[in-house]
């Protein structure tokens, strides 16, 4: 288990939290002294959601906490206490039952994070005690898979490049001691990546398809895509300056597709695991691939470029490709893609689409039960059509300003050879602080993605 620096001894002494609903604040706090009552009362604590009352001891010190979880919270909620507590040792004594086990053990860690490269925390951290029957190694693994995409989205390309991101992957691959290749440069036109080398030309750092592989070679077959556009300018479409801004986590897919990786490392899961990181910066230059240009990909597929502020899909093309050549018995891809998902879904719900509706009705519960939510949209038929151009087998957009996030899907369709995939939509971004999520780079679908691997294939 990792070493996670918000955590205390189990036997260490540690002030009682004691987590309350809402509607249960009555029967709870008449079972507790006058004072505590009178306490209570005085702040106007009735077990809101969010708040937090701290209870003194005759010596000043915090005697315990009051947290509440409103009606509605679930175990997510606990990271409040992890962002906002001063620093000390803390226990959980009292929750609700779903409150309990590695759940609360992983919202604390995951509010716990601060992104600190650059500018120190100002406060020590609150610790927790772990809570009493939690699986603090799946805890940790987890949590440390959370931090490590948080850390890459939220690190600036100044320092996380394409180079610094082959590091950082090639780090992972060593500490779990796996084969790692790394195809850079013109050498993605020699081996056949022709549409990630067109969309990194341009940029100082060259382009790169990274592959790691772990696992039995004879056990089933799992691949992990990632989108990793270290900074995306638009190119020669180029974006405004509002939309430049945020554009450091657009290598968040392949943040996603390494954490997760991790996961299943770490966990020792009986999968053969294929990662396969495309790697670029689609910066401005003379040799920027240009709008009207016609790139074939290694499938075969010639696109045509309409806008080239759609290279995410570019990318990720020739990555499925390589994928599925493999014929994994999963494919999950992940991109910062589309502003239309945002649009549909918010920042904090990623949409996701799949070609086989078991593995969808999967997904749709482990969401629920990791609280981790995402929401399948549909790989509408219709519009596929919206994507034919005269002059090549198919163009990097849609007709029109409209189902954007439905239009990627279907263009990394065409790519896609096994049957059961899906593909995430995710923002990666966290644009305000809520609990177990602070602000900045965040981690999603994580949890979801791992518990469906874990339950198809931990009898493999």
């Amino acid at each position: 288990m990792a070493n996670l620096p918000f955590l205390t001894s189990s036997d260490a002494p540690a002030v009682p939290i004691h987590v309350v609903r809402t509607g249960e604040w009555s029967q709870w706090i008449e079972r507790h002294s006058e004072t505590l009552r009178r306490m209570a009362a005085a702040h106007d604590f009735q077990a809101q959601n969010g708040r937090i009352l701290l209870v003194p001891a005759t010596d000043g010190a915090i005697e315990r906490v009051l947290f509440g979880a409103g009606d509605k919270a679930n175990v997510n909620v606990i990271g409040a206490l992890a962002q906002h507590l001063p620093a000390g040792d803390y226990r959980i004594a009292f929750a609700p039952r779903e409150f309990n086990g590695a759940g609360a053990a992983i919202a604390w860690g995951l509010g716990a994070y601060v992104f600190d490269r650059y500018k120190k925390r100002k406060r020590p951290a609150p610790l927790l005690a772990p809570p009493e029957g939690a699986d603090m190694a799946e805890a940790a693994r987890i949590i440390e898979a959370s931090w490590l995409a948080r850390d890459l989205v939220n690190t600036p390309t100044n320092d996380m490049g394409p180079v610094a991101l082959h590091a950082a992957a090639e780090a992972v691959a060593t500490r779990y001691g796996a084969a790692f290749e790394a195809i850079v440069g013109d050498d993605l036109l020699t081996q056949n990546y022709p549409l990630i080398h067109a969309v990194g030309r341009a940029a100082a750092e060259a382009p790169r398809l990274l592959h790691l592989t772990w696992g039995d070679p004879g056990a089933p077959r799992v691949a992990l895509v990632g989108k990793g556009v270290c900074f995306d300018t638009g190119g020669l479409d180029l974006k405004p300056s509002a939309g430049m801004r945020l554009m450091k986590k657009d290598m968040g897919g392949a943040a996603h597709a390494l954490a997760l990786a991790q996961i299943i490392m770490d966990a020792k899961l009986n999968v053969r695991l294929d990662v396969f990181l495309a790697v670029v910066e689609n910066s401005v230059s003379s040799s920027a691939f240009r709008p009207g240009d016609i790139i074939p990909s290694r499938k075969g597929i010639t696109v045509e470029i309409d806008n080239t502020d759609a290279e995410g899909r570019l990318v990720l093309a020739d990555a499925i490709t390589r994928a599925c050549e493999d014929k994994p018995a999963l494919l999950l891809d992940f991109a910062t893609l589309t502003g239309a998902a945002r649009t549909a879904l918010g920042p904090d719900i990623p949409p996701f689409f799949a070609n086989d509706d078991a593995l969808a009705a999967e997904y749709a519960q482990a969401a629920i039960e990791t609280n981790d939510p995402v929401w399948r949209l549909p790989l509408w038929d219709a519009y596929d059509g919206d994507m034919d151009t005269p002059i090549a087998d198919i163009k990097n957009t849609g007709d029109g300003a409209m189902a954007g996030a439905i239009y990627g899907a279907l263009f990394l369709r065409r790519f896609v050879t096994t049957p059961v995939w899906a593909h995430f939509d995710v923002y990666a971004w966290a644009p305000k602080e809520k609990p177990a999520r602070p602000s900045g780079g965040e981690a999603q679908a994580l949890r979801a993605s791992w518990a469906v691997i874990k339950k198809r294939f931990a009898q493999s």
